[in-house]
């Protein structure tokens, strides 16, 4: 393998140890605000933090600033490993989750916006570690090495290759030519966004606190929540979960068609064929499940967590569909309801979408639709191709024709996706879960989904699987995060020859 450039590759990780810190920080004013104990470990994780981030970064001045693509890709998957081992020293100075292996669980679920969750009782917690809690979301969602990015000019370093290994989805769309001011772009939708659902949830009803947390997590598609019933707390006020549906449609979808809709190019979003598969998707699957329940199930049955009066009338009994389904979809992982009490058809077609994932280029995991598209066409090609085996038919998305290395690369990635789905469903089984919530472990974690099936259900945490376990579904989840290729091309034999 040609030499790689470490200096660079460490004052990266020390830049993203330095804003890490930073973020710590940002949870002092609320510590201090509740008048709570917790403001000094805090303090000293950011201090920490911060501290090996300066002699990363002081101590390793590279005299190459070119970026190769290994080092790319190793900058991304050591930049994530770098923000659990700091990122969870808040919950351990704190003594909030004293066990390490809880704490990197609660770290990496955090940084990955999966949103599952070891704690039992959450509103215990201090009020300076909720809101870490749910910063971390907002750091994973767009990804601190994007953040970087607008920065890395300022060091005389380019990041096209970090964009292309980091940017959720199977191609890095770009709004403007230069890679740097894409990044500004997506983090100003993304701050945007936030603030627009934390002013709409504070006038809806929340408090601000609760507010700013929520806000953070939908944007993110991550799902922490700052109450023990997650968004079921608030089934008494429906305007409150009508906002985070839309702000959780708008998190599943693709940041560019978000920049060209606030930039009134209206025409582009509805041209986009992700968006209305996305869009339409969604419609039917909750038409399908709001009429299996209003017509084949007494409503009444599909109780929320703790508000059991508000349901039994068609707009309540859509609108926990549809919010069941936009959460799975986007992987945000909010819960207003068990769905698996709903009946056994109904937790079948969940656990489907629990393979679908939001747009590309959205802050949610999973496949993604546009995958999901793009193997349907082919495989419907094929038939024509069966029948005109001399004909030459390009796969075409969007109106344009998709190149076969760009197909050859999602269906690799899909039996890749469904190969690890399947070995690790049976490594969880061998380590004590049971069939269908080792099924559900594993779905949810590499999906970065949150609430899954069997003893992993929406009203479930994961406190009660082993530590083995627990570290495993850490090492699906950020996998997951990554979009599979990203960490796993490290364990080739041939990343590591030389050229």
């Amino acid at each position: 393998m040609e030499h790689l450039n470490l200096k660079l590759i460490f004052r990266f990780l020390g830049i993203t140890a330095i804003l890490n810190g930073f973020f710590m920080w940002l949870a002092i004013p609320f510590s201090l605000y509740f008048e709570e104990k917790a403001v000094l470990g805090i303090l000293n994780s950011g201090i920490i933090t911060i501290s090996l981030g300066l002699i990363l970064y002081f101590f390793n001045k590279p005299t190459n600033k070119n970026l190769q693509k290994k080092e790319g890709y190793l900058i991304v998957t050591l930049g994530w490993f770098t923000l659990t081992i700091t990122g969870m020293l808040p919950y351990l100075l704190t003594g909030s989750i004293p066990s390490v292996v809880d704490a990197i669980f609660e770290t990496i679920s955090g940084y990955s916006t999966t949103g599952s969750s070891i704690l039992s009782d959450i509103e215990s917690m201090p009020k300076g570690i909720l809101f870490w809690r749910s910063a971390t979301h907002w750091i994973g969602g767009m990804g601190i090495v994007v953040l970087t990015i607008a920065i890395l000019p300022l060091l005389g370093i380019g990041g096209m290759q970090l964009f292309m290994a980091e940017a959720p989805g199977p191609s890095a769309d770009k709004l403007h030519p230069r890679i740097t001011d894409t990044a500004k772009r997506l983090w100003l939708i993304y701050v945007g966004l936030t603030i627009t659902e934390f002013l709409l949830l504070k006038v809806a009803g929340m408090t601000w606190f609760d507010a700013i947390n929520h806000a953070m997590a939908t944007v993110s598609t991550g799902g922490f929540s700052t109450k023990n019933a997650s968004v079921a707390h608030w089934n008494h006020a429906p305007l409150i979960q009508y906002i985070i549906i839309f702000f959780m449609f708008i998190a599943g979808a693709n940041f560019v068609l978000t920049y060209f809709a606030l930039k009134g190019k209206v025409k582009k979003v509805i041209q986009s064929e992700e968006f209305r598969y996305y869009f339409l998707g969604i419609i039917l699957i909750t038409a399908i499940i709001s009429v299996s329940i209003l017509f084949f199930k007494d409503p009444a049955l599909v109780t929320s967590i703790n508000h059991p009066e508000v349901l039994g009338h068609t707009e309540s009994t859509v609108r926990h569909a549809l919010f069941s389904v936009i959460s799975v979809v986007t992987t945000t992982g909010f819960v207003t309801a068990d769905f698996t009490m709903w009946s056994f058809f109904v937790t079948a077609i969940f656990f489907a979408l629990f393979f679908t994932g939001g747009s590309a280029g959205s802050t949610s995991g999973g496949v993604k639709i546009v995958r999901h598209i793009v193997m349907l066409k082919n495989s419907f090609l094929e038939f024509k191709k069966a029948l005109h085996p001399n004909a030459i038919i390009p796969v075409r998305y969007d109106g344009k024709a998709v190149k076969q290395t760009i197909v050859f690369n999602i269906i690799s990635f899909f039996i890749l996706y469904m190969l690890i789905f399947i070995i690790g469903s049976v490594i969880l089984a061998m380590m004590g879960l049971d069939f269908e919530s080792a099924l559900g472990a594993c779905a949810s974690s590499l999906g970065n989904i949150g609430p899954a099936v069997g003893s992993v259900s929406p009203v479930d945490s994961f406190a009660h699987l082993s530590m083995s376990a627990k570290l495993f579904c850490s090492f699906l989840m950020l996998i997951g995060r990554l979009e599979l290729f990203t960490v796993l091309i490290l364990f080739s034999p041939f990343f590591w020859k030389r050229n």
